[in-house]
C-alpha cells in the first residue's frame, strides 16, 4: 500500500529551509527527520536562492506602497470632512435664514 501524500505549507517549507541555511543542519538528516526526500528540500533551497534579489526589491517598493495607501487613506478622509463641513454649513445658513425671518416677524429687525 502506498503512503497518502503529506503537503506541507509554505510556512513549514520556510522552516525547513531556514533551519538548513540558518543552522546549519543537513538536507539529509532534515529530510530524514520529516521522512520527505532530500531532493526536495534542495528544490525549496534552490526556489528561496532563485528569489532572494526579489526579495529585497519589493521592501523598497513596499514602503512606496504603504505610503501610496497612507495618502490615499488621509485623501478619503479630507473629502468626508470637506462633506460634514458643507452639510454643517448648510444648515447653519438654514437655521439664521429661519432666525432672521422670525425676527423679522417679531418686529425685532
Amino acid at each position: 500500500m502506498s503512503a497518502s501524500r503529506r503537503h506541507l505549507s509554505a510556512a513549514e517549507k520556510a522552516a525547513i529551509v531556514r533551519r538548513h541555511l540558518a543552522e546549519k543542519i543537513p538536507v539529509s538528516a532534515l529530510a530524514e527527520e520529516l521522512k520527505i526526500q532530500p531532493s526536495l528540500i534542495h528544490g525549496w533551497v534552490k526556489l528561496v536562492l532563485d528569489q532572494a534579489e526579489a526579495a529585497f526589491e519589493r521592501s523598497a517598493q513596499s514602503g512606496r506602497r504603504t505610503q501610496d495607501r497612507r495618502v490615499a487613506q488621509l485623501e478619503e478622509q479630507l473629502a468626508k470632512t470637506h462633506e460634514k463641513l458643507a452639510k454643517k454649513n448648510e444648515v447653519v445658513a438654514e437655521l439664521m435664514e429661519e432666525h432672521v425671518q422670525l425676527k423679522k416677524e417679531l418686529g425685532e429687525l
